[in-house]
């Protein structure tokens, strides 16, 4: 379980370590057992009061496209050195204004065990042409359930987080 103390750890880190222009807010920092996803943020496009939304929203794809290949060398060992420090691969994605997207994340594989009328969604998904395979359908509930609960998976983290901190502050096993 990632603690509390744990995130602090992580983005106190790469706050620190990342170049101030890449922080037109903090940058955000999602954790889990593999992956470390670190979203930055940089100033929003100037075109003006007369641009459409069709154009400030191209903009803000190709100021994303320039700072992806601008900054690669830099993000590429600011990732190593985090790999090496908190043992998670580094995923990186931008915002602008807007517009928001993630450019590199891993795709780790779970092991599940399903009966069969698990198995069933799973297959009406594939066969209705939802999802290409059951790990494909098995993602997609994940993604839907994410959206639907959003605010009770968010009050079970932190309930989670608490019950890390306690744990932390108890005599060693």
């Amino acid at each position: 379980m990632i603690t509390e103390d744990t995130r602090e750890k992580v983005a106190g880190w790469f706050a620190g370590r990342l170049p101030q222009e890449w922080q037109a807010a903090p940058p955000e920092i999602t954790l889990d057992r593999e992956e470390i996803t670190v979203r930055l943020s940089i100033p929003d496009v100037d075109l003006g009061a007369d641009a459409t939304d069709t154009a400030r929203a191209e903009a803000r794809v190709g100021r994303g496209k320039a700072f992806r290949e601008e900054t690669r060398t830099r993000r590429m060992e600011i990732a190593r050195e985090a790999e090496h420090r908190y043992d998670a691969k580094v995923s990186w994605g931008l915002s602008v204004g807007e517009h928001s997207e993630l450019w590199t994340h891993v795709a780790a594989p779970v092991m599940t065990r399903l009966r069969q009328p698990q198995r069933l969604v799973l297959d009406t998904l594939v066969d209705a042409g939802v999802a290409r395979s059951r790990a494909d359908a098995l993602a997609w509930c994940v993604k839907l359930v994410g959206q639907h609960e959003d605010d009770w998976l968010t009050e079970l983290r932190e309930a989670m987080a608490s019950v890390a901190d306690v744990r932390a502050k108890g005599p060693a096993a």
